[in-house]
């Protein structure tokens, strides 16, 4: 949005809980001038400030997963999914506002109402267990806000999501399921997605490989069904803090000798 926003000349203004967000992003905002009001608290105190602003502010467009049209763009997700691959049999998608899930079972219905697909996938949604009244209102059939939600996946670190009502209808419309992961399974799966697939996302992507392992220990997804993760978010948005939850391997230089002469090379 602030790249966007420099482009056609308007001035980028971004709302974040202080101290809860990731480096990287920090970083890509100092680096387009955004402006930043930070606000004490979590991502929800957040979005309650912006909506506040923008009503208040007349002058100010919100850029939020609020935003009709943030939703069109983020359904193409659906089409690109039946483009590559066609029709999965699952599609495992991080939650947090909901804003996704939503927008994704949108593109595919409308896939359908345009005789491109015939059958839809189910979908799993997938929450940090310290952030996850969306799982917990699909599993217990009541849904509470969580007042202080709290995670390492900070993308997802959502108590008071806008669109619980849209993502737990997706869910259901699918014959999908809802399910929230820990923290230490969570780094787990973003570990070995890095280092089995060569794919770094940051963490609030990562709990889609965490809730695949327990879809399929719970039976919800076969071995063998054809299953989509969605991505949202690269590694390098957690730039700052991936080497403290994953110390650096940095070699001494007798080791790093060793190494070589092993691997049949020569210094």
């Amino acid at each position: 949005m602030s790249a966007y926003a420099r482009r056609a000349g308007l001035q980028a203004i971004v709302v974040v809980p202080k101290g809860k967000i990731a480096g990287g992003k920090v970083s890509q905002l100092a680096l387009y001038g955004a402006a930043v009001l930070e606000v004490i608290g979590s991502f929800d105190n957040a979005m309650k400030k912006v909506l506040e602003l923008s009503e208040r502010y007349r002058g100010f467009y919100l850029m939020n997963s609020i935003n009709p049209w943030r939703i069109e763009g983020q359904k193409t997700v659906a089409f690109e999914i039946v483009e590559e691959i066609g029709v999965p049999d699952w599609i495992v998608v991080p939650v947090g506002n909901g804003g996704n899930i939503f927008s994704i079972w949108k593109g595919l219905n409308e896939l359908r109402s345009a005789g491109i697909i015939e059958n839809l996938p189910r979908i799993l949604a997938v929450q940090a267990s310290g952030a996850s009244p969306i799982a917990n209102a699909f599993q217990t059939g009541k849904y509470a806000d969580i007042s202080s939600p709290s995670t390492v996946a900070s993308a997802i670190n959502i108590g008071r999501p806008v669109h619980w009502e849209r993502a737990i209808k997706a869910i259901k419309e699918s014959s999908g399921q809802a399910v929230a992961v820990n923290d230490d399974n969570i780094l787990k799966s973003q570990l070995d997605l890095a280092r089995s697939e060569g794919i770094g996302v940051e963490s609030a992507s990562a709990v889609t490989l965490a809730g695949l392992r327990r879809a399929l220990e719970e039976e919800w997804i076969e071995k063998g069904e054809r299953v989509v993760l969605i991505g949202t978010g690269n590694a390098l948005k957690e730039a700052d803090q991936i080497p403290n939850r994953f110390p650096l391997n940095i070699l001494q230089s007798g080791e790093g000798l060793e190494i070589f002469r092993k691997l049949g090379g020569e210094m």
